[in-house]
């Protein structure tokens, strides 16, 4: 019998700081699922050369995305992995520039799904997941409203849907996370569970296992 692949997640960190709240908060996540036997595909927009988004519509012949950077070796994953996840801070109410822009490029595989009919899941799993892991400084009702809505919509273009956050207010200066040890701790907790969730999943996709 054919071994089954571990389930496979895409940890996007989104914060433009280094080492930064979120960045901590995404590491507990993805130590989690490590220890329960997923894997964390690891991946720093900051680190990337990225494009934003020009608008020329050419995706929309072809479904794939004309400018060519750190992306465009991506895109196969973004269509293969089994869930996804997005550690960001709230600036202004919703993701920093850097996952904006990275979001605003998976329009090609919005105009794959909605324009051209094309599969944008072509992995094991055809409904996905999605974990949002935010932090912010305020303690406003609606601080992860936007981030929240940003992130819905980057999921139903992947074909997939929000399954599971970790939102913690009050946190702002480098560092405060670590006072937030129960938010961390959920935080391992959240990526253990969403592997065993996967792991039935597959299974069942493979007939049992």
């Amino acid at each position: 019998m054919t071994d089954i692949l571990p389930p496979q997640i895409l940890c996007i960190y989104g914060s433009p700081r280094k080492g930064g709240n979120s960045d901590v908060l995404m590491d507990s996540f993805a130590g989690g699922v490590e220890s329960a036997g997923g894997v964390a595909h690891r991946l720093y927009l900051r680190d990337m050369k990225l494009f934003p988004c020009r608008e020329i519509h050419a995706c929309a012949k072809s479904g794939e995305c004309v400018l060519k950077d750190d992306l465009t070796p991506l895109f196969t994953k973004l269509m293969e992995v089994d869930a996804f996840t997005l550690s960001s801070p709230v600036m202004f109410y919703g993701v920093p520039a850097i996952a904006k822009a990275f979001i605003d490029r998976c329009q090609s595989l919005w105009a794959r799904k909605y324009v051209l009919n094309m599969p944008v899941a072509t992995g094991r799993l055809k409904n996905r997941k999605g974990v949002l892991l935010s932090l912010g400084g305020s303690n406003g009702k609606k601080l992860f409203d936007g981030v929240r809505l940003t992130f819905r919509y980057f999921l139903d273009t992947l074909d997939a849907s929000p399954w599971g956050e970790i939102l913690l207010r009050g946190v702002d200066e480098k560092g405060d996370i670590f006072k937030e040890e129960e938010g961390l701790a959920n935080a391992a907790a959240l990526g253990r569970q969403l592997v065993e969730t996967l792991n039935t999943e597959i299974k069942e996709v493979a007939g049992g296992g």
